[in-house]
């Protein structure tokens, strides 16, 4: 698990251009790129430039300036957009597998950890400088990047004391323009308290019932009158929770043991160890940059749950009081 002592600064792209993004992040949801997408491009990075650049990254934070996703649009069901492929070897056509797809305007913010001697303005330049030019070679949730037409540079920036990070994170709202803009937060305390709603009704519920009762547009008869006093029935919609609450995959869990590298056929590699895993599921809140608190509201991390066996995107966000 990532602390805060494990970076010391942060690495800001902002307004990337991704088109064709792959906008099914999970066998059950679909919309904005899974956050996994993400950690996946950041441990890529890491991967790509640490020869050069001895540069460890940490966390990862995005931020949505605009999202298109390729879908039929009228009426309330839409349709992903497809393409037919041109015909294969043999002559013939292959099927249509549905693909959904999306452009994006992104900004990330990557936390990374410094040497002594990358801490100057010259030496971040030049890396920040280098890492986006990497980054235009990479795929970003299956997209592929585009010109940026803000004009705006990478920087790169030391952390300030945690007392300081507020002001800091205002700094960079406004050196990168990051307004208007939303960013993805994690709500898993979202679950125990609607499933011990529901067990208030007498019945017997999952964290699972509450995932999806909170994922429904849920309508529930009432009983009224009209205005001469007969009675009628009135279908109320029922608004759980305000905000912008959006189911999101959040990593994977076990469902067999690790084997060793190349005793799995047709896996990616020979070396590299192997599982089968399902999907995890919880929820996340789309918030105004202008609401963020603090840094730990917008970083993500990975983290593994070795006993478990879970591979999970963690996110360090705490409600205001208010809403807890």
């Amino acid at each position: 698990m990532t602390n805060r002592h494990d970076f010391n600064g942060l690495l800001v792209i902002p307004h990337l251009r991704v088109q064709n993004a792959n906008a099914i992040s999970s066998p059950l949801t679909w919309g904005f790129p899974s956050l996994t997408a993400f950690l996946g491009l950041m441990w890529a990075l890491e991967r790509k430039t640490f020869a050069d650049c001895r540069l460890t990254f940490h966390r990862v934070g995005v931020i949505s300036h605009y999202f298109a996703p390729l879908v039929t649009q009228g009426g309330y069901t839409r349709a992903f957009r497809l393409t037919r492929n041109p015909v294969n070897k043999d002559g013939e056509t292959d099927p249509i597998m549905e693909e959904g797809r999306a452009h994006l305007e992104i900004s990330l913010i990557f936390a990374v950890g410094l040497d002594d001697d990358q801490q100057s303005k010259e030496r971040g330049k030049f890396l920040a400088g280098f890492i986006k030019n990497v980054l235009g070679n990479l795929r970003v949730a299956g997209g592929s990047i585009l010109p940026s037409r803000s004009g705006l540079a990478p920087f790169i920036e030391l952390l300030a004391a945690p007392e300081e990070q507020s002001r800091q994170l205002s700094e960079i709202r406004h050196k990168a323009k990051l307004i208007p803009g939303f960013a993805l937060v994690g709500r898993p305390d979202l679950l125990s308290p609607r499933r011990d709603e529901l067990a208030q009704a007498g019945q017997e519920h999952t964290l699972l019932d509450a995932w999806l009762d909170l994922n429904r547009l849920n309508w529930r008869a009432e009983r009224t009158k009209t205005e001469e006093g007969e009675p009628q029935i009135a279908w109320k919609n029922i608004r759980r929770k305000k905000g912008w609450i959006v189911p999101i995959p959040i990593g994977y869990a076990a469902l067999t043991d690790l084997y060793e590298g190349g005793q799995v056929k047709q896996s990616r590699d020979r070396t590299t160890p192997f599982r089968f895993v399902e999907s995890l599921y919880s929820f996340g809140e789309w918030l105004g940059v202008h609401r963020l608190r603090s840094l730990e509201d917008l970083l993500w991390y990975g983290h593994y749950d070795e006993p478990g066996g879970l591979y999970l995107a963690r996110n360090d966000y705490k409600p205001p009081s208010q809403e807890i």
